[in-house]
């Protein structure tokens, strides 16, 4: 008990003050309540939670019944479905991230081409290499379902009649409420606390961790890096209590041309173009609101080649990693960021890191540290009864 004591003693002294704050930044006790959603006024709801639940998991709600959300975001794998890259009806180009704790972002999908929950809810329904169906069909499955029925009347308000072209309209706003129901549900799905914060919360109560929280020499050796703005000067893009800085960074990460191309850069007139979006039509929100829509930036070249920057919360069960799944393995992705490999398009933010080989090694034995719970309802965790 002794040896323990003395060698926790010696780790705990060697955490500075400016350290502590950026432990505490990445301590999931520091992540705030989750804020409303001004676009999305059931966002909040219990019973829209409840009937996105349902939606959510429905193969019905696809062209040819075979695709539910939960086919790419499945639940024990962190809401991530193990593959290279999605497959719906067809593959797609893009890997599956997680879906915990995305309440957060401010922009969705890895080239940020919506800018709300519900939004991006909805895209997957139009695309045909994902449930390939459209507005009217996702309307009439609801309307043919008794249940489903009740509760989107119970919730929204009564459904479109079936049949009038003349509606659009109104099909694409009860459309939209499909969307804003499903995002009622994702907004249930947090991340608990990880071995890294129970770790972080007793460092900063200045208390000896329970032994199954405290960190292995090499699992501290890589938090020390990481955290280092000498070494491995992760938290520049990794920040906050979700690992992630919600912003689009190019690094050499593209496959190709075409692959650059299909990143932030062609995203931002599909965003504005989206009659989904936060100053659209189907929008609660006040258009005075929508500030991160109205003044975001539209062109330069920081933008071509870049992609989001993803959480590391649930890394070891939401391999294949970055945005075509290209790296296998947390390895891979170490190598990636050690070789610090040319550009294809655009201007790389890279830069070689002045690191040891075995420090990439430490690197990746702290992020397995991430790996947590899921803070939500257990019935949410499984399709519903």
């Amino acid at each position: 008990m002794r040896v323990d004591t003395a060698v926790w003693a010696d780790w705990a002294d060697q955490w500075s003050e400016d350290e502590r704050v950026i432990l505490k930044s990445l301590w999931i006790g520091s992540l705030p309540p989750l804020p409303p959603d001004p676009s999305n006024k059931w966002g909040d709801d219990s019973r829209a939670a409840d009937f996105g639940h349902m939606l959510f998991f429905d193969k019905r709600l696809s062209r040819d019944g075979t695709v539910a959300c939960a086919t790419c975001h499945v639940p024990a794998l962190a809401f991530t479905d193990g593959r290279t890259v999605a497959k719906g009806r067809a593959e797609t180009t893009r890997n599956a991230p997680t879906i915990v704790g995305v309440a957060y972002n401010t922009w969705f999908f890895w080239d940020g081409r919506k800018d709300s929950l519900w939004s991006q809810a909805l895209g997957p329904f139009e695309s045909s290499v994902e449930h390939g169906t459209s507005r009217e069909a996702l309307v009439d499955v609801v309307r043919r379902d008794p249940d489903y029925r009740r509760r989107y009347q119970e919730i929204f308000g009564e459904l479109p009649a079936a049949g009038n072209a003349k509606r659009r309209d109104e099909i694409s706003r009860a459309f939209a409420n499909l969307g804003k129901a499903i995002a009622a549900y994702e907004r249930k799905l947090l991340p608990g606390p990880a071995k890294f914060d129970r770790y972080v919360e007793a460092v900063l109560a200045n208390r000896t961790p329970a032994p199954e929280d405290r960190l292995s020499p090499v699992e501290w050796s890589g938090l020390k890096a990481f955290i280092a703005e000498n070494q491995g000067q992760c938290v520049r893009c990794h920040s906050g209590p979700l690992f992630s800085d919600q912003s689009f960074h190019n690094i050499a990460s593209q496959l190709d041309k075409r692959d650059a191309e299909a990143s932030r850069a062609a995203a931002i007139p599909t965003l504005l173009a989206d009659d989904t979006n936060c100053a659209g039509p189907y929008s609660d929100a006040p258009k005075q609101v929508c500030s991160e829509l109205k003044f975001i930036r539209r062109e330069g070249p920081l933008l071509l080649g870049a992609f989001k920057t993803p959480t590391l919360r649930f890394l070891p069960r939401t391999g294949p990693y970055m945005h075509a799944g290209q790296k296998f393995s947390l390895n891979d992705v170490m190598w990636h960021y050690r070789d610090a490999p040319g550009v294809r398009e655009g201007t790389s933010e890279l830069q070689q890191l002045n690191l040891a080989g075995d420090q990439f090694d430490m690197i990746e034995a702290f992020l397995k540290t991430l790996d947590g719970p899921i803070n939500a309802p257990a019935r949410y965790l499984r399709p519903p009864d």
